[in-house]
């Protein structure tokens, strides 16, 4: 009989380097209005993460625990982009080079790393400071060693990688510079080319095991042909960027709310990845929370997938939870 493929998943690490930790308080410097300020430390302190720097140690724990998958994916967000800029920031390069070393020395040609949207840079979520960075891309391709897409087969599974930033870029363009607008237009046609090509060379037999960070961008897919017609092979789609059940539960919740352009970006972004979060489902979606979780429920961890080559068998899901010190 074929030994089943194990494939390791983790997502949203935001790992912290030293210069990032010496960034307490961050994201409060960058929202001018006091009142929103206190609330967003409040909401900070007791629902997401009260010190966002301190978890570190949950993938340590990982890296000694888990010595002998088949294939590792890591689905994003490798610093904690402190200046909201991805990595054209040198602090937040510095955390990613950090945590891929980290996970390239214990799985080496095993790994497999995927574009969360703070590889970018993004809108911080109350102060609306930051954005897309061109930058940022060229050192996650150059020297992060990061392949935008990539896809490999495994006896009948087709795995493939996209970058969700890209694929959801007409929600994120209002974030990126005027400048460099038509610069990431043409990164998106030719990654959008990359993913056609993969879903249509996906032969009858095979099943799709799909690697996109944000959900927002899986709308979007449903725009291009080729994926349509393998909808019904996407056995899994693994999402990061929710960080925890809770929140996959609340969006589903909050399916079809209307587009609110009044708030700022990330109210507009957020808004936006709701009023089709609808389609979802055909995507079969599978969350991957951050290892940490969120401070309310620290429901943080990571997911063995089971494969069974043959593809007769579909893949066994195993959740394993993470604890805090």
């Amino acid at each position: 009989m074929t030994r089943p493929f194990q494939i390791l998943v983790l997502s949203d690490l935001h790992y912290a380097g030293p210069e990032e930790r010496r960034r307490v308080g961050h994201e409060g410097r960058a929202i001018a209005n006091p009142l929103l300020r206190s609330i967003a430390r409040a909401y900070r302190h007791w629902i997401w993460l009260r010190d966002p720097f301190a978890h570190n140690y949950l993938l340590e724990q990982v890296l000694l625990q888990e010595k002998d998958p088949d294939l590792v994916v890591a689905n994003g967000d490798f610093s904690c982009d402190t200046a909201f800029v991805g990595h054209s920031d040198e602090a937040s390069f510095q955390s990613a080079v950090e945590c891929l070393a980290r996970l390239r020395a214990v799985y080496g040609e095993r790994f497999r790393a995927i574009y969360g949207d703070h590889e970018l840079g993004k809108a911080s979520l109350f102060g609306g400071k930051g954005g897309l960075r061109r930058v940022s891309w060229d050192r996650c391709v150059h020297e992060l060693g990061m392949p935008p897409f990539w896809h490999q087969r495994i006896g009948h599974y087709h795995c493939i990688g996209v970058v969700s930033s890209l694929v959801a870029l007409p929600v994120y363009r209002l974030e990126t510079l005027v400048s460099e607008r038509a610069s990431w237009e043409l990164l998106r046609e030719e990654h959008m080319e990359q993913i056609r090509e993969a879903f249509e060379t996906t032969q009858s037999g095979e099943r799709i095991l799909l690697f996109c960070h944000d959900p927002t961008a899986l709308p979007f897919l449903l725009e291009l042909p080729e994926v349509v017609a393998k909808l019904s092979q996407i056995e899994r789609t693994v999402v990061g960027h929710l960080h925890s059940p809770s929140l996959l539960r609340l969006s589903r919740r909050l399916a079809g709310l209307p587009r609110i352009n009044f708030l700022g970006h990330s109210v507009r972004r957020m808004s936006t990845a709701l009023g089709r979060a609808g389609v979802w489902e055909h995507f079969k979606i599978l969350l991957c929370p951050s290892l940490a979780g969120i401070e309310l429920f620290k429901d943080g961890g990571y997911w063995w997938l089971t494969l069974d080559l043959t593809g007769k068998v579909e893949v066994v899901c195993h959740f394993q939870p993470l604890q805090w010190k």
